[in-house]
Parts: C-alpha cells; sequence; structure tokens
C-alpha cells in the first residue's frame, strides 16, 4: 500500500470521536475494555469493534488478562498519529467531558 493511502485510511480511523478519545486516554496509560464500556456508555460489541478497527491498523495493541483485554496504545512507527494525539486533550479533559470522576477499574 503506497503512504498517502495508509495515512488516508489512519486519518479516517481518527475522524470517529470515540476512537479519537480512546487514542487519547491511551496516551497516558492502558485501558482495559470494561473501563471503556463504562466511560462511554456504550455496549462492549460496539467498544470492541472501535478498538478492533484500531488493532487492525496497528494504533493498538492487546493483552489479555483473565477474562478481560488490555489495551496499550502502539504508535511508534507512525509519527503522524503522534503529531495529532500531541494536541488532544489529556485524560482529566477526556473524563470531565464524559462526566466521570475517573477511570475507575472494573476487572481487576
Amino acid at each position: 500500500m503506497d503512504v498517502l493511502n495508509e495515512l488516508v485510511d489512519d486519518l479516517k480511523l481518527l475522524g470517529d470521536k470515540t476512537r479519537l478519545s480512546m487514542l487519547s486516554l491511551l496516551k497516558e496509560r492502558e485501558w482495559c475494555v470494561c473501563e471503556f464500556v463504562e466511560l462511554f456508555d456504550i455496549s462492549q460489541p460496539a467498544i470492541s469493534q472501535h478498538l478492533r478497527k484500531l488493532k487492525s491498523k496497528g494504533l493498538v495493541k492487546e493483552q489479555k488478562r483473565g477474562q478481560w483485554v488490555h489495551y496499550s496504545l502502539n504508535i511508534k512507527d507512525k509519527p503522524h498519529i503522534q503529531a495529532i494525539l500531541e494536541y488532544t486533550p489529556d485524560s482529566k479533559e477526556i473524563l470531565a467531558r464524559l462526566n466521570k470522576v475517573s477511570g475507575t477499574v472494573c476487572c481487576d
């Protein structure tokens, strides 16, 4: 795939507010699927679909712990994504916009 097509595909993924918010949250720490379900108030299958898309482009990596899957950022080879995430809000601001106090760990 040529570079322009890859950039277009990556930017399309970031065009979704939920996915962009997820990536922004992942800048600071890894998150579990159950935490994202609680934060975004959408179904677990919908969260998993967003994460599947991000994983398919290599933007996140997953680690299974028990029955839960934890996700972390994987953008070392994607400077264009790194540059965009420099301008996204930090987790405190995102959580405030979602009317959440903090990311509750629900799966440990």
